[in-house]
């Protein structure tokens, strides 16, 4: 049995898999971000969601060949990444398990951990990719002075034209009758009490208005389709320089797979494919998994019992059913 965890700012996903291939059971739980909910929470949630991911599938954690905590902002902090580390070590044998960052989800599922580099873009974002030996990261340095093209960093965006439409510095589009509509407000300034009271200037909360810029863009509204064209140009650019950084030759093909809800947007593959195209020779690889199911691959892959054809072949499947079950 091999478990898969994709944490992520909004939710975390858990999975069980067999040997053969067999989904056994999977388990949405809350956001895994530990900067927004605390250390404890984030080892709360870890050892509630085994006990219930196990529980489902009438397994005990003695069962379990390996595990993969996919988990946000690991390795970016030497002392919290140490205390991720011992989280599972409530339910699992400590040599049965490894923690590292969510990115590594993403791309192992996208390209069923062969070379090439995936994109991450949901409520933060994030580039990572392995050639042969080498591994490499661009981007992730958080909401304050990084996350471009995410979620959040559209919203901000989004939000910030608000204000500016509101103002008069802007002039007014869709988007200003649009976020006043579905936020519910008057008065303009009453978005301020929306954002800093209600959201409570919550990360993963305030991601959430991401799609109201991309509702406006496709109303017309100039100003918000601009955003949307600055955030694919901001991922290629993620992807552009983890290329560099893995020392693929300028003239060699590399495949490029994405994940995140960001890339579900009218468009934004479209955006972000014309942005990629004019960096360099990448292949557009449509996600071969979800990010979730990468985490199992990963699991089996390091250590040293990976996944047979036949089993990835069942495990293919399943990928809708998988993907309903963690919406």
């Amino acid at each position: 049995m091999f478990v898969g965890v994709d944490g992520g700012g909004s939710k975390t996903a858990f999975i069980l898999v067999d040997r053969e291939g067999l989904v056994r059971a999977t388990h949405v739980a809350g956001g895994s971000y530990y900067l927004a909910i605390g250390m404890d929470a984030l080892g709360e949630l870890v050892t509630t969601s085994l006990d219930s991911l196990l529980a489902k599938a009438g397994v005990v954690a003695g069962n379990v060949e390996y595990a993969f905590f996919g988990l946000p902002a690991y390795g970016e902090d030497r002392e919290a990444a140490a205390q991720m580390d011992r989280l599972p070590e409530q339910r699992l044998k400590r040599d049965v398990f490894l923690c590292g960052n969510d990115m590594i989800c993403g791309w192992a599922g996208s390209l069923e951990c062969r070379d090439g580099i995936n994109v991450v873009a949901g409520t933060g974002s994030i580039a990572y990719g392995e050639r042969l030996t080498t591994a490499a990261r661009c981007g992730g340095w958080g909401e304050l002075f990084g996350d471009e093209g995410s979620a959040y960093w559209i919203a901000c965006r989004g939000l910030d034209l608000f204000a500016r439409m509101s103002d008069g510095r802007a002039t007014r589009g869709p988007l200003y009758e649009l976020m006043r509509e579905r936020v519910g407000i008057t008065d303009d300034l009453e978005m301020c009490g929306h954002v800093y009271v209600t959201l409570r200037g919550d990360r993963a909360r305030i991601a959430q208005l991401c799609p109201l810029v991309v509702e406006a863009a496709t109303m017309g509204d100039v100003a918000a389709n601009a955003i949307l064209e600055q955030a694919a140009h901001e991922l290629a650019s993620l992807v552009e320089a983890t290329r560099a950084r893995l020392g693929f030759a300028a003239d060699e093909r590399v495949d490029v797979s994405w994940s995140g809800g960001v890339f579900e947007g009218a468009g934004m593959m479209a955006r972000f494919g014309m942005a990629l195209a004019a960096r360099g020779p990448f292949r557009l690889r449509e996600p071969a998994f979800p990010p979730v199911i990468g985490a199992v691959l990963y699991a089996a892959r390091h250590c040293g019992r990976p996944f047979s054809e036949a089993a990835l072949a069942r495990l293919r499947a399943s990928r809708q059913d998988v993907i309903g079950a963690l919406r």
